[in-house]
C-alpha cells in the first residue's frame, strides 16, 4: 500500500514553492504560516514563490528572504514544476508545495520531517475548508461526510504535499497540467512504490472561494475537491 517501513536520512533542507495567479490579497497569509512552521523545524528552509502571469501586484506581497520566479503560463503544473527547477537534490532535501490562499499549519515541516525519518520518501496530506460562508447550508456537512481527514486517507491536495527531492526527479516532477498536476504525480509515485505517508497529521486550511485559479478545485465543484486516487 505505499506506506514507509524503512528508516531514511533525515531532512536536513526544505524547499517550499507556492504557486501565485494574481493572490495579493491571499499570499501575505499564506507565507506568514509557512514562516511559522519553519521555525518549528531545525533544517533550513528555502520559500520560492512563483508568480505566475500575475497583474495584481503580487509580487509586492512578497518579502525580503523570499526567493521568486516568474512565469507566464497560466498553468499550475508548469508553476510548481518551475519553482523546483535547478534546486539541489538529494536524500536529505525535501520538496513540499502549498497553495497561495492557504494557510499551513505550524506542526507543516515537522510532521513531514517525522515522515521522512520514519521511512516515507512522500507526505500526502489533507486540507480543511477555511470559511462556509456564502454556500448552501448543506455544503459543511456533505464535505464531512465524503472527505475522510483521518491517516490512510487517499485524498491529494497540492496544498499539502511534500516528497524526497530524490523521489521527485525519479518521478519527472510536476507535469504541466491546468488542474490535477497533484493527483497526476502522486499516481506516478505510486505506479513506482514510493513509499507514501498518507497522513492526516497536518491539515492545512484552505480556501473555499468561489472564484478559483483552476477549472476545478472547491471553486468548481466540492466533489473535485475531495478526489481521491484509485490504490
Amino acid at each position: 500500500m505505499n506506506e514507509p517501513d524503512t528508516p531514511r536520512p533525515t531532512i536536513n533542507r526544505f524547499v517550499v514553492v507556492i504557486p501565485a495567479h494574481d493572490e495579493v490579497d491571499t499570499l501575505p497569509g499564506a507565507l506568514a504560516s509557512v514562516a511559522a512552521a519553519a521555525a518549528e523545524v531545525t533544517a533550513d528552509v528555502e520559500v520560492v514563490v512563483v508568480l505566475d502571469a500575475c497583474t495584481d501586484g503580487t509580487e509586492a506581497a512578497v518579502p525580503p528572504g523570499v526567493a521568486t520566479v516568474v512565469i507566464d503560463s497560466h498553468n499550475v503544473g508548469c508553476a510548481r514544476r518551475a519553482g523546483f527547477t535547478g534546486q539541489p537534490v538529494g536524500e536529505d532535501i525535501w520538496f513540499v508545495t502549498t497553495d497561495a490562499d492557504s494557510h499551513v499549519p505550524r506542526n507543516w515541516l515537522s510532521a513531514q520531517s517525522m515522515a521522512a525519518a520514519t521511512g516515507a520518501d512522500a507526505f500526502v496530506g489533507t486540507i480543511t475548508p477555511d470559511d462556509w460562508s456564502g454556500w448552501p447550508s448543506g455544503a459543511a456537512s456533505s464535505f464531512a461526510e465524503t472527505y475522510t481527514n483521518l491517516d490512510g486517507h487517499r485524498h491529494v491536495h497540492g496544498a499539502n504535499l511534500g516528497l524526497r527531492s530524490t523521489a521527485y526527479l525519479a518521478a519527472g516532477g510536476f507535469a504541466p497540467l491546468v488542474e490535477h498536476e497533484d493527483v497526476e504525480l502522486v499516481s506516478r509515485l505510486m505506479a513506482t512504490g514510493v513509499a507514501i505517508a498518507w497522513s492526516a497529521q497536518a491539515p492545512v486550511s484552505t480556501s473555499t472561494r468561489r472564484t478559483g485559479r483552476t477549472p476545478g478545485g472547491f471553486a468548481g465543484a466540492l466533489p473535485r475537491l475531495t478526489e481521491p486516487v484509485a490504490p
